[in-house]
This record gives C-alpha cells, structure tokens and sequence, in this order.
C-alpha cells in the first residue's frame, strides 16, 4: 500500500484524528501514549533521554492549543505530510504543525511530528 494513493478526505480522517491525540497526550505529559502510533524506525532512531527531557520541559509542546487549522497535504514518495497551524496556550504567536504519515505493515503510522 501507499499512503498518497489515498484522497485527501481518506489521508485527512486518519490525520486529524492522530494530530489530535499528539497535541492531547503531549500537554498532559503522557509520553508513552504520545508515541503509541511513531513508526518502528521512528522509535529506533529517537534517544529516548533527550526526547523524554525536551518533552518534559518545553512550554510549547506542554501548552498547545486543542484548535488548529489544517493547511494542506504535501505527497511524495511513500509518505504524505500534513501542515497544521498551531498556537500555544501561553506563547504568542503561530507554529507550523507537520505531521508524516506512511504504511507500515499495513498500518498508517507516524514518521515524523514536529512544530517548527
């Protein structure tokens, strides 16, 4: 299978729903389920440490907004990105959301999630 086969509509129902619960378990601390859905290489290429400390400590993965705006699918090879615009509950300003979905074992997972 391969994600950008899939209509918007079909990409969008799976990544919103994700994008959801990685800005839900992010603000609540529960790192165990934000990386629930990561992709097996994702996981393998993460230091733990380091992530669990920047996880713990940033005020802005800690104060996301639950509202967001949804700015488009980017298609490539295997994986589609997914362009979020996101505020934080205690910084100003706005951050660009980017969420990387893919087929693994035929299951759509999360390569890569990041605020920039």
């Amino acid at each position: 299978m391969n994600i950008i086969e899939n209509t918007d509509e079909e990409i969008l129902a799976i990544a919103h729903p994700m994008w959801d619960d990685l800005i839900k378990y992010s603000n609540k601390g529960q790192y165990g389920k934000f990386i629930r859905k990561f992709s097996y290489d994702l996981l393998l290429g993460l230091n733990e440490v380091e992530v669990g400390k920047q996880f713990k400590k940033s005020v802005l993965a800690r104060k996301l907004s639950k509202e967001w705006d949804y700015l488009g699918i980017i298609r490539r090879g295997e994986h589609v990105t997914v362009l979020y615009r996101v505020t934080s509950t205690k910084k100003e300003g706005e951050w660009l959301g980017r969420l990387v979905l893919g087929y693994e074992q035929g299951e759509v997972r999360i390569f890569s999630a990041s605020i920039f």
